[in-house]
Parts: C-alpha cells; sequence; structure tokens
C-alpha cells in the first residue's frame, strides 16, 4: 500500500468517525448545553484520554512501531509477534494496577484537574463520580493502541482506523437508548465510554487474529526488546506529558475563567479536529511505519520523497480547512450545536474559541507529520526538547492572554505555542540534512497558501450574502452553511488547478498499490 493511499485509508475512516462525533457532540449540547454536568462529563471524558495519549498512543507509536517494523522486516513475524506479546503483557499488568490507583486516587486528581469546579455546589462530587465510572476505559483503549500499531506495521490500517468509529456509535446509543435509565445524562455518557473500551478491543482482537498476528497475554518478562522498548518509551512519556500538560493547564484554568468556559473550548476544539484527525494524525499514522520500514531498509531517498509527500498532502488539505474555519466559525458552531441548552451567546463565545484554534490548526498538524521524521530514526528525544520549550510558551502565553480574552486568551496561547512547535521541528530536522524539500514541494506550498486565501475571500463573500439565511430556521441554516462548505471545496479546487497547487492526475497515485508485507 503506498503512502497516500494508507493516508485516505486512515483519512477515510477518520472521517466517518468524526461525522459521527459531531452528531454524538450534537446530541450532548441538546442535552447537556454548556453548564456544570457538561463540564463534569467532559472532565471525566478527558481524564482516561489524557493518560491514554500519554501512556500508550503517543508513546507506543513513537518507541513500539519503529522497532516493531524493524523486527518485522529484518527478523520475520515470528520475532516481531514474540515481542508484540512481551509488550502487551507488562502494558496490561501494568496498566491495571495504575487504573485501580486512580480509582482510590479520584477525589484527589478531580481538586488537580478542575479546582474551579469546588464553587459550584456538587459539581465536584460529580466530576469524581463520572471520573471513576470512565476511567477504566484506559485500560482498554491502551491495549486497542498497541494492536493498532502492530496492524499499522503490517500496513494494515483500516480497521485500526474503524475503532474510534465504535466509541461514537457506543455513545450515540447509550444516550438514544439509556438517558432515562441514570441519575444524570452525564452517567450515561460515562457508562457510554466504559462500555466504547470493551467494544473497541474486542475490534481489534478479532482483526489481529483475522491478519494471523494475534497478540496475547504471555508470562510477563522483561526481555531485551522489552527494555529497550522501555527505554525509548520513557522520553516520549515525558514529551507526551508536556503537551497534555498544556491541555491539563488549559483546562485548569478555563474551569477559573467562568462557568461554561471549559465546555465552549471543547465544542470548538472538536470542530477543529475533524481536519486534525482526517489529516493530521491520518498522515502520522501511515507515515511513522513507512518511514520506519524505508530507513530501516536503508532507502533514504524513498524516505525523504515519503517526508516529502506527507507534507505536501497534509498541507493542501489542512490550509484551505483552517482558513474556512476562521472565516465562517459563527455558522458553523450555530448550525451544529445551537439548539436545545446549547444557546445563541454558547455559540458566540465557541466561534471566537474556533477562530482562535483554526490560526494553530496547520501547526497541529505539521507536528504530526514531522515528528515521524525523529521517530522513525528512533530519536525519540529531540522532539521532547521541543515540546518542553513549546510547553513553557503556552504556559506563560495562558497565564497573560486569559486575562485579557477569557477563554480565547487560552486558545490563542495553544496555536502560538503549537507554531513554536512545529517551526523548531522543521528547524531541526532541514539542519540534520534529515528534511529537504523536492522541487513538487517547493513549487506547490506557497500556491497552496494562495489558494486557500482565495478560497476564504469567496466564503467571506458568500457568508455575507447568506446572513438572512442563518437568521432562519434550523434547516434554512443548516441548508446555507452546506452551500457554503460545497462552494469552498469548489473554490479551493479551482483555484489550486489553476495556480498548479495540485492536479487531478496525482488522485491516480492513491489507486496504485505497492506490495503488502508478506
Amino acid at each position: 500500500m503506498n503512502l497516500l493511499k494508507a493516508i485516505t485509508t486512515v483519512g477515510g475512516y477518520t472521517m466517518m468517525s468524526r461525522i459521527l462525533g459531531f452528531v454524538r457532540d450534537i446530541l450532548i449540547a441538546s442535552v447537556l448545553g454548556a453548564g456544570a454536568v457538561a463540564d463534569a462529563f467532559f472532565v471525566a471524558f478527558r481524564f482516561p484520554n489524557l493518560f491514554r495519549r500519554l501512556f500508550a498512543e503517543g508513546a507506543f507509536a513513537a518507541a513500539f512501531v519503529p522497532l516493531f517494523s524493524g523486527q518485522l522486516e529484518t527478523e520475520g513475524r515470528a520475532a516481531a509477534k514474540a515481542f508484540a506479546d512481551s509488550a502487551f503483557s507488562v502494558l496490561l499488568l501494568a496498566l491495571a494496577a495504575f487504573v485501580a490507583l486512580m480509582e482510590v486516587l479520584m477525589p484527589f486528581a478531580m481538586w488537580v484537574l478542575a479546582p474551579g469546579f469546588d464553587a459550584v455546589p456538587g459539581k465536584m462530587a460529580l466530576a469524581t463520580e463520572l471520573s471513576r465510572i470512565a476511567f477504566p476505559y484506559l485500560l482498554f483503549i491502551s491495549l486497542v493502541s498497541l494492536q493498532s500499531g502492530v496492524l499499522n506495521s503490517l500496513h494494515k490500517f483500516a480497521a485500526a482506523a474503524a475503532a474510534p468509529v465504535l466509541l461514537n456509535i457506543t455513545l450515540i446509543v447509550a444516550m438514544l437508548a439509556f438517558s432515562d435509565g441514570q441519575e444524570t445524562a452525564g452517567h450515561v455518557l460515562s457508562w457510554g465510554v466504559f462500555a466504547a473500551g470493551i467494544v473497541q478491543f474486542a475490534w481489534l482482537v478479532y482483526h489481529c487474529r483475522r491478519e494471523g498476528m494475534p497478540v496475547g497475554w504471555t508470562r510477563p518478562r522483561l526481555t531485551p526488546e522489552v527494555r529497550l522498548l522501555g527505554k525509548r518509551i520513557l522520553p516520549v512519556v515525558f514529551g507526551a506529558s508536556l503537551y497534555q500538560i498544556n491541555l491539563l493547564i488549559g483546562t485548569i484554568l478555563a474551569s477559573l475563567v467562568s462557568d461554561g468556559a471549559v465546555s465552549f473550548l471543547y465544542y470548538a476544539d472538536r470542530v477543529t479536529q475533524l481536519p486534525l484527525g482526517v489529516v493530521g494524525v491520518a498522515v502520522g499514522t501511515a507515515l511513522l511505519p513507512t518511514l520506519s520500514r524505508q530507513l530501516a531498509a536503508g532507502d533514504n531517498d524513498a524516505a525523504m520523497s515519503s517526508q516529502n509527500r506527507g507534507l505536501e498532502f497534509a498541507l493542501l488539505l489542512t490550509l484551505p480547512a483552517a482558513v474556512a474555519l476562521f472565516v465562517i466559525a459563527e455558522p458553523v458552531i450555530s448550525v451544529l450545536f445551537e439548539r436545545g441548552a446549547f444557546s445563541a451567546a454558547d455559540s458566540a463565545a465557541t466561534a471566537a474559541a474556533l477562530m482562535a484554534y483554526a490560526t494553530g490548526l496547520p501547526a497541529y498538524v505539521l507536528i504530526r507529520v514531522l515528528t515521524p521524521g525523529f521517530f522513525a530514526r528512533e530519536d525519540t528525544a529531540t522532539p521532547v526538547k521541543i515540546a518542553a520549550a513549546a510547553m513553557v510558551a503556552n504556559i506563560v502565553l495562558n497565564l497573560a492572554l486569559m486575562q485579557i480574552w477569557g477563554h480565547v486568551g487560552i486558545a490563542i496561547a495553544a496555536s502560538v505555542s503549537a507554531w513554536m512547535n512545529a517551526i523548531m521541528l522543521a528547524v531541526t530536522l532541514r539542519r540534520r540534512e534529515q528534511l529537504t524539500l523536492d522541487a513538487r514541494m517547493a513549487r506547490r506550498w506557497p500556491r497552496i497558501v494562495v489558494a486557500s486565501l482565495g478560497m476564504g475571500a469567496l466564503l467571506y463573500g458568500a457568508a455575507l450574502v447568506f446572513v438572512p439565511w442563518f437568521a432562519g430556521d434550523e434547516i434554512e441554516r443548516a441548508v446555507a452553511l452546506a452551500v457554503l462548505v460545497a462552494g469552498g471545496l469548489v473554490g479551493f479546487g479551482l483555484f489550486a488547478q489553476i495556480l498548479g497547487a495540485a492536479h487531478w492526475r496525482d488522485l491516480k497515485g492513491l489507486m496504485r498499490r505497492s506490495p503488502e508485507v508478506a
């Protein structure tokens, strides 16, 4: 499977997941709004996800995949499977102990994670209860992340990419079928998170078995390979913790800004997660095993070409998305969320945060695309140092800008620090001669920028024309937004063709397949 084919596979399923995620969040917004119960659930949901990204998804993607791919390339499937089994068993044992410990310490964890909740009677207790229900999700989804790494290294991207779809389906079913069976909708959703972890784990177990690479329990042993994995993981865990600390600081400060600020940032972040997930996650997921195997085989030219195509594909889709979200932020938020308990004032506050997040969207995607260039070369330390510098900048900017713009200042700080991170990664790779823009990339990226700005100008003018529609009923607003989005896509496509930012013939490359893993 070639790189762009892999990206479109991951991106397609991620798009499906994000669409279902919007359906899920529309239901949550309608039922919970942006008040105390919503804030409590979002903290409960983010808490296991914070540790998932810290201990499993980020660390294992960066450390496990290059080692597993290297063994697959040089020693064969049997040795790679033995390594995966050992890693699975050690991870399972460690996570079971950690989850049990956190269940006991949850009240203290909530005081750290959301201290502002104590100002609202009952809010801290509710957040603690919901977090205890949802936290075991960490155990299952971490094992899912390891199994995903196995499948991705085999160039089997579809099953792992489809796993998040199951999370959203489970939460939607929980809200629609069991909303009357619990004390609050927050309880329903928290139990839904718990159930989704089991469903996703079973899904990946089945697909690993189908590919002849079942990953299962064996007596936990610190083999040389597992020790090396631990050595590689430590700096990545530290680096991932820096990013998660950024999110944690944002949540803490938002809880101090105003009631509902956590929710405003959550809903805005959910919208930016669509292009970030479809493009950034897809490119990063496909690029890491591809670079790892190319470098293990000594094919540096192919690795450089893969890095360039990853950057090109990411910019081609991310820049127009960022411009569009900035220009039509308020229509997007109002159409998606403004109903039921979610008011027009909530839409305006969330749209302001979305505009701030949109300015950093290209940087978030570039970080996803550039870090595999380090991890595939088994350098896990440099991205950590860069992330640490960006984290310090984010803290300083958060404390300064929230005094001026409240929750919007928190979003601006996140975007500025993301750009610092991306620029430092690119400069470091360039200095090491591990990132050189080829002629095609050097020719196309400025044209992608111009095409995106041209599309933004068209969208701005069209949005003014559609102002009466956005003041109408829900159907009129939805139709107006759909027309704007479709017009923006067509406009960017035409600009890209005219300027030479992309060509239709490039799509043919997506259909060509390279040999699969034996």
